[in-house]
């Protein structure tokens, strides 16, 4: 009897789950996107406002905090590695889709952000020790806002197994694979690194989270991005042939990769979804902590931050690739259409070769460590993730227990996941993954009524020139506790003034 290859049966599984969902949520992000009159391009000025305000109250982040530890989990390995493999499974065109479905799919993201605002709670957590924390996300609008609890209570578990148990495990299986291409480190030296540094953290509470993905994040991006610019303009003048070669082979007119269109389409428009975590619902939890004063705004900051790491990062990673000519493209069959890196697979090690022909001998350890850093701010908003759906589960009620095991059981993963097999690994986290993206998909479509309501509800006030407050009673929402509650504290001190 021959023996069952897991690896190969679990990706089988694993595509067959991702492999439609891609073009629904494309599919319902143009959908809001008429709906919503393209607010993703009109309310751009809006977005950029938002980010200055504070937070409005204790328990609660800035909208610029809660930006950070959305970016946290959207920037982080899918960036690199990601769109490197959708230029090697369908070649520089696939950059132009990628481009395409971050422009247009980014309206999920607003929905996801809005609804989360809409149905969160603020809730007693023992990491916090001077306020109740605000917490939302999946659970909560599924719950409250479609009534559905044995659902909500299904996609919680699913969120709090695979975000704090099974997740982690891909990120540091990338981690430890960079540091051994660039160090020649063993596996399990990464593996008691990142386990410690992960360890500080998280034991440090919610507020301790924030505070490094609020200075990590944004330095990682930022310096990211210089580097990226820097190889692009160092081949500043093969930028308009790439430039050329994208477009064309997006749309199957280019003579080499033409016929690979269809594979462009589906390369482009599967890793946007993926390093965006749009239809996803992971950025509804940090989407939910920010304290506004509408939740139309935190919708068009999640927007935002989908522009940051579609439209900037990965367009960046994939011309530097493109510009220096370091990437190959298969055909499908097992060979090439195009070879200029033989024997390198798709990875991390294209843009390593990318920053190596502005600085040769830096890459391998410039992307190991950049790895690390995107990978580490992931692995801390995984856990927050997780948190958050174990704080729904517990409904109020304390549980130091539940905690401590969701604080060893993410770093037992997180040791673990560097040193087992990485396309287990990635095939097992891409199933639960699929199977809580299916079902938040599910649910985003039950309650698009909803979420025009509250978009219009804005777009009202903007238009009268007020700054838009949120009162779901005058809307006809039902289970918005904690705006309700916001809105009785409001009455009650205006009428003592």
């Amino acid at each position: 009897m021959p023996e069952i290859d897991w690896a190969e049966l679990l990706t089988t599984l694993a595509d067959g789950i991702w492999g439609p969902m891609a073009y629904v949520v494309l599919g319902l992000g143009l959908a809001y996107t008429i709906a919503m009159k393209g607010i993703q391009f009109r309310r751009i000025p809006d977005m950029i406002r938002q980010l200055r305000e504070h937070s409005e109250g204790e328990g609660g982040l800035s909208s610029f905090q809660a930006l950070v530890l959305a970016l946290g989990s959207r920037v982080g390995v899918g960036s690199i590695a990601g769109v490197a493999t959708a230029v090697g499974g369908g070649g520089p065109g696939a950059l132009l889709w990628m481009a395409v479905t971050g422009l247009v799919g980014c309206t999920v993201g607003y929905a996801e952000a809005t609804l989360a605002q809409v149905f969160k709670r603020q809730v007693e957590d023992e990491d916090r020790k001077k306020a109740g924390e605000d917490i939302g996300g999946m659970p909560y609008y599924i719950k409250y806002g479609l009534k559905l609890p044995k659902v909500a209570a299904l996609i919680a578990f699913l969120g709090l197994v695979g975000y704090g148990f099974m997740f982690p495990g891909f990120q540091v299986s990338t981690i430890a694979s960079s540091a051994q291409l660039a160090f020649g480190l063993p596996s399990w030296v990464p593996a008691v690194f990142v386990t410690a540094l992960i360890a500080l953290v998280i034991f440090g509470g919610t507020t301790r989270i924030v505070k490094v993905t609020q200075t990590l994040v944004p330095t990682l991006a930022i310096g990211y991005l210089v580097l990226a610019l820097a190889v692009i303009f160092a081949n500043l003048e093969s930028v308009p042939d790439a430039i050329k070669l994208i477009v064309n082979s997006a749309f199957g007119i280019d003579p080499v990769l033409g016929g690979i269109a269809g594979a462009a389409v589906a390369w482009g428009v599967r890793r946007a979804v993926f390093a965006s975590a749009n239809g996803i619902g992971e950025a509804t939890f940090a989407a939910a902590a920010a304290r506004t004063s509408h939740p139309g705004k935190q919708g068009l900051v999640q927007t935002f931050s989908i522009y940051i790491d579609v439209l900037l990062i990965c367009m960046a990673t994939g011309l530097m690739m493109v510009v220096s000519g370091q990437y190959n493209v298969s055909d499908g069959s097992g060979g090439h259409l195009v070879e200029n890196l033989p024997g390198v697979e798709a990875g991390p090690n294209w843009v390593q070769k990318s920053i190596d022909t502005l600085a040769p001998g830096w890459g391998a350890g410039f992307i190991a460590v950049a790895v690390f850093l995107f990978g580490f701010t992931c692995l801390l908003l995984y856990y927050y993730v997780a948190n958050s759906n174990l704080l729904f589960l517990l409904n109020g009620r304390k549980g130091p227990v539940p905690k401590l095991i969701l604080k060893i059981g993410t770093l037992t993963i997180v040791f673990v996941g560097s040193v087992v097999n990485a396309g287990i690994v990635w095939a097992i986290g891409d199933i639960g993954l699929g199977m809580i993206a299916w079902i938040n998909l599910a649910c985003l479509v039950l309650l698009f009524p909803m979420v025009y309501k509250v978009y219009r509800d804005f777009e009202q006030q903007k238009k009268r020139g007020l700054d838009p407050t949120f009162d779901p009673k005058s809307l006809g929402i039902e289970g918005a506790d904690f705006w309700e509650e916001s809105s009785a504290t409001t009455v009650t001190a205006d009428r003592k003034d």
